[in-house]
């Protein structure tokens, strides 16, 4: 994976959590939890991060998704043995993760633990928070809907499930383009300017009756024409959380409890935070415990399949993590909400160091909970590759 295409992840997921943050304290007050928006995560001091992360339910209202009666096993396999190569000479896990503030370091192959470290106060029990990572979850819950028969089909015009979009640009714009987000929509991620549209998105007035985010998204101009242009969009991202909530008539909690949570087997209640509407941000701030995390990869690695019956729509998991839109990236793309590689893999991203990576090929599964001093960092994510790359050397070498 190129440098490249780390920094263009990083850039938009910081601007997707300030949009959530423009009217925050930066005081962490612990209780009561408030419905809105993700407050001050983003001006939390370190120590607050590293506690925090774990306990996001504390400082914000949530909706659970329930786990059901059964675990999905995840039995011990055979230790991993690698050091990281920094450049300067290779160093250990344990310095890795001190000097990289990881809190949760996660390897599954073909279902097995091969690795399983936590540092930071963080521990089997406690969830971590998978910022951006929840826009992946959001998007497979659209394929669960269209396999229930909630939504017909996603080339089914997106107005018909958010009445409230007609007569803006969404009118021609279909569910895949905006799983894509390349509706043609005209957006401004710069989280560095206030008049920007991701900031603005959770500052303005919503009309009264109508969803903030849909009052908002439908007010917005058309740029291009529909599928020609990828632009990141979290205002979309939200839009798609809405839909599912439309379709199925249920919160996103619930229904990922129903085809997932309960069905595959995980072993912890999982959180999601909420706006002062109850509604989840299809695009941020789900929690979960390492295990559970790694769970939903062995989920989307084993064809998504819980409970003995096909969760998603036959073939949506090709179509949904393979490249279906060009980001610019030589190598790189976007599926439905995951970021995609051209060597087979895919990703799921979240700031403050969150990762999620899926390896079919190898039966592999990755995953990285972190507490990093910056939302953003080139530097920390090329390091994050390096990581990546020796995991899959020790596993390729068979050691």
């Amino acid at each position: 994976m190129t440098r490249t295409r780390t920094r263009t992840y990083f850039t938009v997921s910081a601007a997707a959590l300030v949009a959530l943050t423009l009217t925050a304290s930066p005081v962490l007050a612990k209780s009561p939890p408030k419905p809105g928006p993700a407050s001050a995560v983003l001006f939390w001091s370190q120590a607050q991060k590293e506690s925090g992360f774990q306990a996001m339910e504390d400082y914000f209202a949530v909706h659970t998704a329930k786990r059901g009666k059964q675990v999905h096993p995840l039995p011990q396999g055979k230790p991993l043995d690698f050091t990281i190569d920094l450049g300067p000479g290779p160093i250990s896990l344990d310095a890795y993760m001190a000097q990289e503030k990881t809190a949760g370091l996660l390897v599954l192959q073909d279902g097995k633990v091969r690795l399983e470290k936590y540092t930071l106060g963080y521990g089997p029990d406690r969830r971590w928070t998978t910022f951006s990572v929840a826009k992946s979850v959001t998007s497979t819950l659209v394929g669960a809907a269209v396999k229930d028969g909630y939504i017909k089909s996603v080339d089914d015009p997106v107005v018909r499930y958010i009445p409230g979009l007609k007569g803006s640009a969404y009118d021609k714009v279909s569910i895949r383009q905006v799983l894509t987000m390349t509706s043609g929509v005209k957006w401004n991620e710069d989280y560095t300017d206030p008049k920007s549209d991701v900031a603005q998105l959770f500052t303005a007035t919503p009309d009264p009756g109508v969803d903030a985010t849909v009052s908002y998204m439908r007010k917005l101009p058309q740029e291009a024409a529909p599928g020609t242009k990828w632009v990141y969009k979290t205002g979309e991202t939200n839009l798609i959380g809405v839909l599912v909530t439309s379709a199925t008539h249920k919160s996103l909690a619930r229904y990922m409890s129903e085809k997932i949570w309960q069905p595959y087997g995980m072993e912890k209640d999982a959180v999601w935070m909420i706006d002062d509407r109850g509604q989840e941000a299809g695009g941020c701030c789900l929690s979960m415990t390492l295990r559970d995390y790694g769970r939903l990869g062995e989920f989307m690695r084993g064809g998504a399949m819980a409970g003995g019956r096909p969760v998603l729509p036959k073939g949506w998991i090709e179509i949904a993590t393979t490249k279906q839109a060009d980001t610019g990236e030589p190598g790189h793309g976007y599926g439905y909400q995951w970021w995609t590689n051209d060597d087979g893999t895919y990703d799921g991203f979240g700031i403050f160091g969150q990762r999620l990576h899926i390896d079919a090929a190898r039966k592999l599964v990755i995953v990285i909970s972190s507490a990093w001093p910056e939302a953003t960092s080139r530097v920390r994510g090329a390091t994050r590759e390096k990581l990546i790359m020796a995991v899959v050397a020790a596993v390729d070498a068979g050691r």
